[in-house]
């Protein structure tokens, strides 16, 4: 039996705290995917269960501009607060990320390798909630691209326009702001403090 055969888990590990960063965290990480290109239900995995749930119908047409997902073992807490002005905490949840995809990928719920390049910071009542930019390892278009400068700066821009007014209409006060998108190195400093804080709040868990 080939080597590789052996290594699997006997039950569904939870996409949160079951699966392992990436292969070479900070730079190239896991991404559970969550939200296509396609989906106006804003879908998100239950962080008890590990199930996915619906979290609400988006109440604008405003169409995710990437993939979007989260960095499995990593957590908006102390320190990634820190790291963005006027942030009174971190969201308490995974770090997520969108992933550019030349190819379509119509559905959620998937496992891919993302090479990191930049980030949007954005704040949400107070709350340190960025959003990781990424491009898909090894995409034909968008797979030699390294710094968050290289991206069109329409995509850029839609991605923004995407986070200010997701939440536009939901019931409650949500004040959501979206800074000056960051460099790679500065995404890559955002992901090991998350990687710290998950730490500093799990411990040592799963792969």
């Amino acid at each position: 039996m080939p080597e590789t055969d052996k290594t699997f888990s006997k039950w569904r590990p939870h996409p949160w705290h079951g699966l392992p960063v990436g292969p070479e965290p900070p730079s190239l990480v896991n991404v559970f995917v969550e939200i296509t290109s396609f989906d106006l239900v804003k879908y998100e995995v239950d962080k008890s269960s590990g199930y996915m749930k619906v979290d609400r119908a988006q109440r604008t047409s405003s169409l995710p501009p990437t993939i979007y997902g989260f960095i499995p073992q990593t957590y908006a807490g102390p320190k990634v607060a820190a790291l963005m002005p006027g942030a009174t905490r971190g969201d308490l949840y995974p770090l997520d990320i969108c992933v550019l995809s030349e190819r379509r990928i119509t559905r959620g719920e998937v496992l891919l390798h993302a090479n990191v390049v930049g980030g949007l910071p954005m704040l949400d009542a107070g709350e340190a909630d960025d959003k990781i930019i990424s491009v898909l390892r090894d995409d034909a278009i968008y797979g030699e691209i390294t710094e968050l400068d290289q991206v069109p700066s329409a995509l850029v821009d839609r991605l923004i326009h995407y986070f200010s007014t997701y939440k536009a209409g939901r019931v409650g006060q949500h004040h959501v702001s979206v800074g000056e998108p960051y460099s790679r190195a500065h995404a890559e400093v955002v992901i090991e403090a998350s990687m710290a804080d998950y730490h500093d709040r799990f411990g040592k868990v799963g792969a």
